[in-house]
Formats: C-alpha cells, structure tokens, sequence
C-alpha cells in the first residue's frame, strides 16, 4: 500500500480494517508514505500500528509518486505472495483466502487479480469491472487494454522482479508492468468475483484524459510496440482507441467508462 497527503486518514482506517479483517490475515502490510504526509494520516498511522503490529512502514522524504513507491514496497516485501491494496479502497472479506488458494493450486501463475466493485461516499455500491478470465483472453485483452484491475492484484514478488520491477509511469505504472511480464510468457489469471470495492468519484475520470495524458499514454504504446508486445497494426489501432477516450471531454469520457468500459 502507498499513501501520500492527500489522501483521508478516514479513508485509510477503513481500507486498512478490510485488509486486517480479512478471512486470511496477512503476516505483514507494508504501507509506504510516499513524502510527508498530514498531522492527521501520521497520527492515523501511529494508531494502526500501535494496534496492528504487522504494518511496517518505509518513509520517503519527498514525494517519489506511485510507481517509484511500489517499486521500493516489492524490495521491501519478505513473502513471495504480494497482494497490492490501495488506501481508499475496501477489501472483501475472503479476497487474499481466494486469492492465496488459488496462486497455491497453480504455481504456474505470476499474478492473480479478479473483478471490483464501485461505491461512494454514501456506501452506494454500483458498476462493476469484471475482466477476462484465463490467461488466453488476458493476453487477447491486453493489447488495448489493461488487463488486471490493480487494487485486486496478488502476485510473485520473484515474477515481478524479473520483469523489471513498477516503473515510474503516472495512471500507467500497472499496465506497464503487465506488458513486460506477459511478453515474458509470465502467466494470468482473473477470479470471476468481486475482490475489492473501489471508492469513486468524478477525478478518476478527470485523471485519465487531456492531452498531457494522451501524449503519455501514446509514449505508452509505443513501449508496448517496441517490447514487442504490439505489433504494427496493433499499436495504430491501440493508439486510436485511447485517443478516442483520454482526448474526450470529461462528461463523454465518463459516459465512455460508464456504458461501455465497465459492466
């Protein structure tokens, strides 16, 4: 988990009691702060550890964003099982059991993740991201799409590293590491339930266009295409669906997300 100051400690307190009420309790959370943070999410913390001694917490002096957080929170990790959490999101009761048996079943996976649900403020549940299932359809999804919801994710710290660990790349920073370790030959898999709920409001879809993020997200593709994830056709065609979404105005985009890029 990584947090930065402007997030709500209240956000905080509940993400983290979904983690420690879990049905399989984790042995460790290591939540990184990323800078300096506010009186109140550093009090926030103090009490969590004070009554959960499995958090361990690794301090930046300066704001590094949120690639650079993970990638130092992976080194940080001491199990091989890693599952990634936000600190606004809420996690379903049986999600790491779900999650911890399968990656036992199936050595062979790198990274498991499964569907999440919207809600917010109000605690009104609503749209749900579900997402390809078998590592067949990841692979087909993944060439326009990112193919695992990120705040769901349990993966092999060992996998993640060989691939070259999170990378600084604002909004992009898990498709990107995704795309390294399918064209890796690394193997997927999506529970087809619903693992985490996901806090919503009106900024995630204000992140995720512009032409500051377009120029971003096609400095993306092109990573793909030169890894040899995309092929040529697959990178124009790649990069014509994300123009289409992020260069919409903000009210077409959320229709965009809302109608058509969540079911």
């Amino acid at each position: 988990m990584s947090v930065y100051k402007k997030e709500k400690p209240e956000y905080l307190q509940e993400a983290m009691e979904s983690v420690f009420n879990q049905s399989l309790v984790p042995d460790e959370v290591v939540l990184m702060e990323d800078g300096p943070l506010t009186d109140e999410l550093e009090q926030t913390i103090s009490e969590l550890k004070k009554k959960y001694p499995q958090i361990v917490t690794f301090s930046f002096t300066e704001n590094v964003q949120l690639g650079r957080a993970l990638a130092k929170g992976v080194e940080l990790c001491s199990h091989e099982l890693i599952a990634r959490m936000d600190t606004d999101d809420i996690a379903v009761y049986n999600r790491f059991q779900h999650q911890y048996d399968y990656m036992m079943a199936h050595p062979a996976v790198a990274v498991c993740g499964g569907w999440m649900q919207e809600f917010n403020d109000e605690g009104t549940y609503s749209r749900q991201k579900q997402m390809p299932q078998s590592n067949e359809e990841i692979q087909r999804y993944a060439r326009y799409r990112n193919p695992v919801n990120h705040m769901t994710v349990m993966f092999r710290k060992q996998a993640v590293l060989a691939a070259g660990n999170y990378r600084h790349m604002p909004l992009l920073e898990d498709y990107d590491l995704w795309s390294r370790m399918l064209v890796r030959g690394m193997e997927f898999y999506n529970l087809p339930e619903v693992l985490v709920r996901m806090r919503n409001n009106n900024s995630v879809y204000e992140r995720r266009g512009g032409m500051a993020y377009f120029r971003q997200y096609a400095a993306f593709r092109w990573e793909q295409k030169k890894m040899g994830w995309l092929c040529g056709r697959e990178y124009l065609m790649a990069l014509l669906l994300t123009m289409g979404v992020t260069l919409q105005p903000n009210f077409v985009r959320k229709i965009i997300y809302r109608r058509m890029l969540r079911r």
